[in-house]
């Protein structure tokens, strides 16, 4: 009895001793230098984008989790060097009003003011920062109409937001006084620290060296979302903070996943979601934006049309029937890399009237053509020589060649997937790669049963190597091509075990019990030079400049976005 008395009390007191920890879900949906681009992109491929369609992704993301933060990192004004839509004052300033009406409807809890937010002038900015109700962040220009911070709680965490204007700002910003960012952060990330703010997200529009600087200068950084034109890259890491980079002119939405434990971040997802036509357009938000504002804006199935009346609620789009062109393509049947339905639409761009037929080599048609033309490489595009008469032809000529009755696409603009003249080497497969790719690990380990010629992606010019990541990424090469020459039953060993930590500088490790002074020795001196050029000769004669591509046959090249597939590869070889 007395047992049992113990053990009840020692079950009771544990359910108050013990607090089961529970991860909850933060989704942060973000933007940046977006630009007041209205529309989707007029794009070869992948036509995203557009304000109406943000609005009804993000209206559903909300609803599948009411835990959610929509900001945007700065550059949402028109006009500025960056707008590739610019038109004149006048729109650009239309554009952006209706801008800030569509960013008003989706309910932006923070906008960061960047350089852009001043095209307009000071009084511009000032005079919508009262009518929009939107909170205008930065901790660093100093006026009474511009937010330090925000704060927002979610999930039971204290979200604190701050945006850093870019000094640059100071030439334009007339009656605002814009402050040292770095002085200005540390002091606003101070007050919220002080208020128990959990997590502090940083909406910059300094550049990606001063973003740096900032985060390992300024403590207490968990977020920094890049305002700026970023890279590709969805994300990366200094320290603890988490740097993201939205999407060029808001053709997807950024999506920032958090895994909340006892108030901090225990994990993240990041993701960007395409904003194609497969969304509805939310009708809110359809309702204030005008039907164009330039003939950029009036396309139909490859028609491009005149704006009337543009800029207003009364545009609208008229649209002419479009005279047929002709395009021959040449091309092959099975082909692995050919993207000719990509070229064919962004020639579209110039000959909205384009009609595409197509031969297939080495049928007889095509190969007299080829022969004639002294074509190289497939796909071949060939237009008659009526196009000159097309209005689109100016535009187009510096992408043509004449050749006889014809004129050639040039490969700079179409590409090539299969060169003509190439010595077929049946089951040869060579690699086009950087080892610093995040994919390079898991490609390596697809494609280590069909033994690749690996070829590094470096270039020489004037007796120097380079590369995407400089001197680090050359030594590591000219490592590599001596540890091919002197151990070549270990060169895949040493590769699989550099990749899986590039950026160590304890490269000896890979050797195992090989000799590591040999390799510096080679590596080094001449014979590396010698070594490295012969690997990238390849690269020089064929134009690769990225990766990861795929030189089959010796003839047939071809790209993957991310890692391939081991299985897709033997149907590849099968065929």
């Amino acid at each position: 009895m007395k047992k049992q008395t113990i053990s009840a009390l020692l079950l009771f007191v544990s359910l108050f001793i013990i607090k089961p920890s529970y991860a909850k879900e933060i989704t942060i949906l973000y933007t940046g230098s977006t630009h007041a681009m209205l529309y989707p992109c007029s794009c070869p491929i992948e036509t995203d984008g557009g304000v109406a369609r943000r609005a009804a992704l993000v209206k559903a993301l909300r609803k599948k989790n009411p835990n959610t933060l929509l900001v945007d990192a700065g550059s949402f004004f028109a006009g500025g060097l960056l707008d590739e839509y610019t038109q004149n004052t006048q729109l650009d300033m239309q554009r952006t009003l209706v801008n800030l009406k569509a960013m008003e409807l989706m309910k932006y809890d923070a906008a960061a003011i960047g350089e852009d937010e001043f095209n307009f002038g000071a009084d511009f900015l000032k005079d919508n920062i009262n009518k929009t109700k939107l909170n205008f962040l930065s901790c660093n220009v100093k006026a009474k109409e511009i937010l330090p911070y925000a704060v927002k709680e979610l999930a039971g965490a204290k979200i604190g937001i701050i945006a850093i204007t870019n000094p640059r700002a100071k030439q334009k910003a007339g009656i605002f006084s814009v402050d040292e960012p770095k002085q200005a952060a540390k002091e606003t990330i101070g007050k919220l620290k002080a208020n128990k703010t959990d997590i502090i997200v940083v909406l910059s529009n300094l550049n990606e060296a001063d973003n740096l600087n900032l985060i390992n200068e300024v403590n207490g950084i968990d977020i920094l979302i890049n305002g700026q034109k970023a890279k590709e890259e969805l994300y990366s890491k200094a320290g603890s903070t988490l740097i993201i980079n939205p999407s060029w002119q808001g053709r997807k939405l950024g999506v920032l996943t958090l895994n909340i434990e006892d108030k901090k971040i225990a994990n993240f997802k990041v993701d960007l979601m395409r904003l194609s036509d497969k969304i509805k357009d939310d009708p809110a938000v359809k309702a204030v934006n005008p039907r164009c504002f330039s003939d950029n804006n009036c396309k139909d199935k490859g028609i491009t049309g005149a704006c009337l009346n543009p800029g207003t609620i009364d545009s609208s789009c008229k649209f002419e029937q479009q005279k047929k062109v002709k395009i021959t393509v040449i091309t092959l049947k099975d082909c692995i890399g050919c993207d000719d339905a990509r070229v064919v639409d962004y020639l579209k761009r110039y000959l909205p009237g384009i009609a595409p037929s197509y031969l297939y080599y080495p049928d007889t048609r095509a190969n007299k053509l080829i022969k004639d033309l002294k074509i190289s490489g497939l796909p071949a595009y060939l237009f008659g020589r009526d196009i000159e008469t097309e209005k689109g032809f100016a535009d187009l000529k510096q992408s043509l060649e004449k050749q006889g009755a014809f004129y050639v696409l040039r490969p700079g603009l179409g590409g090539l997937a299969y060169f003509i003249g190439r010595e077929k080497k049946k089951g040869k497969l060579d690699l086009f790669i950087s080892l610093y790719d995040n994919n390079a690990n898991t490609v390596l380990e697809e494609l280590k049963e069909f033994n690749p010629e690996v070829h590094f992606l470096a270039a020489e010019q004037q007796g120097k190597f380079d590369a995407v990541k400089g001197n680090m990424e050359i030594e590591e090469y000219l490592r590599s091509v001596c540890v091919k020459k002197y151990y070549p039953e270990k060169f895949w060993d040493y590769l699989t075990c550099r990749v899986k930590n590039i950026n160590s500088s304890w490269w000896d490790n890979c050797l195992g019990d090989l000799d590591p002074y040999k390799i510096k020795i080679c590596a080094t001196g001449k014979e590396g030079e010698t070594l490295l050029r012969e690997n990238i000769k390849l690269n020089k004669e064929l134009q690769v400049i990225f990766g990861p591509t795929y030189l089959l046959d010796n003839q047939e090249i071809f790209s993957t976005q991310g890692p391939p597939k081991k299985g897709d590869f033997k149907k590849i070889f099968r065929k």
